[in-house]
């Protein structure tokens, strides 16, 4: 594809809800182009864009992937996405830097989830949106009903443009804008059959639809419309292609990407109707906390956006870029402007798949990969010019934890240095090695993301590792007062140890040790009494109930008595922590488990179920409000235990089918219930039997 220039760059995003099709129409495309000799299925796992081990052994996506193809001197940047849910960071990567998406959906399945999330993704971005109802070949597929559904749910700017028409078991498909009717042949070939009654009574069935979003796309073709009740075609096809240059008009496609029903008309549209990378005219960029506008110059300096990284045990660090300025040239040296270091542009490619083709230079636009920059991540900015910080994707949050366990002794390093090469590439992993709970956790974005993990591990760095719940840091307090003395007394021949404190137990104000002193006549010289802190420091790491830290204890040390000789800070330090033994279970104690503030977004109708959920959880709801850009959606507030929403993810989906979204920080500590807190220290009896 030498020879490229800006304008004819289009960059597309194929989003959708699983299995609706998306990895097919990129094999489609791909196949009808020429860039591939062969037409990939998934059935047989060897598509070009679902190349990982993973990805064919699942038979479903599970990363972003590029699939640059040239059409009608044009070329087209597809950028395939998985459609389930543990995956939507790679989602938000693509959306980034694509100029337009394409919605695929199931034409006998209609709206699911994923197309909703696809358009919310989409729209949030500012890019153009169409349709692609695909597996028109099902005999119980229902464009009609599917286009319904999409007008219903997403305005009237929704409008029909390739319509398929059945005819026993043949399908044609009828060009509304140029009224035409196709049909395909088994290597995609688009031949004209006739276009007779019968087509122009369906076409009218959709005609007052196409008519009206054309109209709105300008205030001279909305008069004339209302004044004479009709568009030429001409005038139809220019409102078709700035409709969709500017957001406008969603039109609406059709066909069967495996057997390359309708794609030649989808590929013709993309390259003579839909954006190039400048049609925006400016990217956001970041400065402190605010968001500013820059134009876009295919002539400027060259500036890149890094939107993904795979770590790759073959070829090392992967960085996969758009050029959002300028042009880039090989052996060019740009700065990372998140890292200050320089990095040298020694290889460019383009990827399809996992094909890599070296390249010298990529036009402002274009998207391409650079090996081994060992200090640029994912959303960095990489520039020869001015200091410009792109707009950086914003991923997902990931809320469902696990602990890792090695399978075999050992493995801890291994363990260590693979999870650390998934998190360049993966951002929505989060990894911990919790020294409180003395267990290293991992939390991803559901189930299904947990399994590629440890399988990666075990085929990329050759460690397995099991899942299992982790330990919930509880804490312990006291609600009540004690006075109590501790005496340490040792004598073995030599110089013996003494120390005998008396002091008074109470809850304290502040998070840690509140420690105070009343002693009256000297009884415990000063000089001890950092021992006896430090003493009770010692022991509140270890509480008396489940062997949890202790927190907001006041301790008064108000006498007791020392011996000349034999007293010392140890000697102290070991009466103190008697004391703290006798004296707590005195002093009710009670066990604290972190709460947190829980965010939940939900469509209005499922308001009462999630409810309903949260006070199984011992949640505790807070109030109600609309959400805020996301019309027929509400947000409840809750508080809830930590414990309660380990599986939080999994059930939100289950209840909403995908539409819920959640945010949960922890923010306090509060006392466990009585029946709870028994089962809590059972556990942790259990436990250190076990490790005893």
């Amino acid at each position: 594809m030498a020879d490229i220039t800006t304008k004819q760059i289009r960059n597309i995003v194929l989003l959708g809800h699983g299995g609706s099709g998306k990895t097919s129409v990129a094999e489609a495309a791909l196949y009808l182009s020429k860039a591939t000799a062969r037409l990939g299925r998934i059935t047989d796992g060897n598509t070009v864009c679902d190349y990982d081990p993973e990805e064919v052994k699942r038979g479903f996506s599970l990363t972003l992937t590029l699939a640059p193809i040239k059409w009608n001197d044009c070329k087209i940047n597809f950028i395939d996405t998985p459609g389930f849910l543990d995956f939507q960071g790679e989602v938000d990567a693509g959306v980034r830097v694509a100029d337009a998406a394409i919605i695929t959906l199931d034409g006998k399945a209609g709206v699911e989830v994923g197309a909703e999330l696809a358009w919310d993704k989409a729209s949030t971005a500012g890019i153009p949106r169409a349709f692609f109802i695909n597996k028109c070949d099902d005999p119980e597929a229902d464009f009609e009903r599917v286009f319904r559904e999409l007008h219903f749910k997403f305005g009237s700017a929704v409008c029909p443009v390739l319509v398929p028409v059945k005819e026993g078991k043949d399908v044609k498909f009828l060009n509304l804008i140029q009224k035409k009717v196709y049909t395909f042949d088994a290597k995609g070939a688009r031949s004209e059959a006739d276009f007779d009654d019968a087509m122009e009574e369906i076409a009218a069935r959709y005609t007052e639809n196409l008519n009206e979003a054309l109209a709105a796309t300008s205030e001279e073709l909305l008069e004339k419309y209302f004044e004479e009740g009709e568009i030429t075609q001409e005038e139809a096809i220019e409102a078709l292609h700035q409709g969709i240059i500017d957001g406008s008009i969603v039109p609406v496609f059709s066909g069967c990407a495996v057997n390359l029903w309708g794609v030649t008309f989808l590929l013709d549209t993309i390259s003579g109707s839909f954006p190039r990378p400048t049609a925006k005219k400016v990217e956001l960029v970041e400065e402190g906390e605010r968001f500013l506008e820059k134009e876009i110059s295919p002539d400027g300096d060259c500036s890149l956006f890094v939107f993904k990284t795979i770590a790759d045990p073959f070829v090392g660090k992967m960085s996969f870029f758009k050029v959002m300025n300028g042009t880039l040239e090989a052996d060019a040296v740009l700065k990372n402007v998140n890292t200050g270091e320089n990095e040298k542009m020694s290889h460019i490619y383009t990827i399809c798949g996992k094909k890599q083709t070296e390249v010298t230079s990529l036009c402002c636009g274009d998207i391409g990969m650079i090996a081994k920059l060992n200090n640029t991540n994912t959303n960095d900015t990489l520039t020869a010019g001015t200091y410009v910080v792109y707009k950086k994707i914003k991923f997902p949050k990931p809320y469902m934890t696990q602990a890792i366990m090695p399978a075999a002794k050992g493995d801890e390093d291994k363990i260590s240095t693979g999870i650390a090469r998934l998190l360049e590439e993966d951002p929505t992993l989060v990894y911990e090695n919790n020294a409180e709970t003395k267990q290293m956790t991992l939390s991803a974005m559901g189930d299904i993301h947990f399994a590629v993990v440890v399988s990666k591990l075990k085929t990329r760095f050759g460690t397995s590792v099991a899942l299992t719940a982790p330990r919930i840091a509880y804490r312990e307090t006291i609600k009540g007062t004690a006075d109590v003395e501790g005496k340490h007394k040792k004598q073995s021949g030599g110089s013996g140890q003494y120390g005998h404190v008396k002091m008074r137990f109470s809850h304290g104000e502040e998070e840690g040790l509140t420690f105070t002193q009343s002693v009256v006549g000297g009884t415990v010289p000063k000089n001890f009494y950092p021992a006896v802190e430090k003493g009770l420091q010692e022991a509140m790491l270890k509480g008396v109930l489940a062997g949890y830290p202790v927190v907001n204890l006041a301790a008064d040390l108000y006498d007791g008595s020392y011996h000349p000789v034999d007293s010392n800070e140890i000697s102290f330090k070991l009466a103190a922590r008697l004391a703290y033994k006798e004296g707590l279970p005195k002093a009710k104690p009670v066990l604290l488990e972190p709460v947190g503030t829980l965010l939940v977004t939900v469509p209005d109708t499922l308001v009462g179920y999630v409810i309903g959920d949260l006070n199984k959880r011992r949640g505790r709801v807070l109030g109600m409000n609309p959400a805020e850009r996301k019309s027929g959606y509400t947000v409840v507030e809750a508080d809830v235990p930590k414990v309660e929403m380990m599986d939080y993810t999994i059930a939100l989906r289950a209840m909403s089918q995908g539409r819920g979204s959640y945010d949960f920080t922890v923010d306090r500590y509060e006392e466990v219930p009585g029946a709870v807190a028994q089962k809590v220290i059972a556990e942790a009896a259990a436990n250190k039997d076990d490790e005893d």
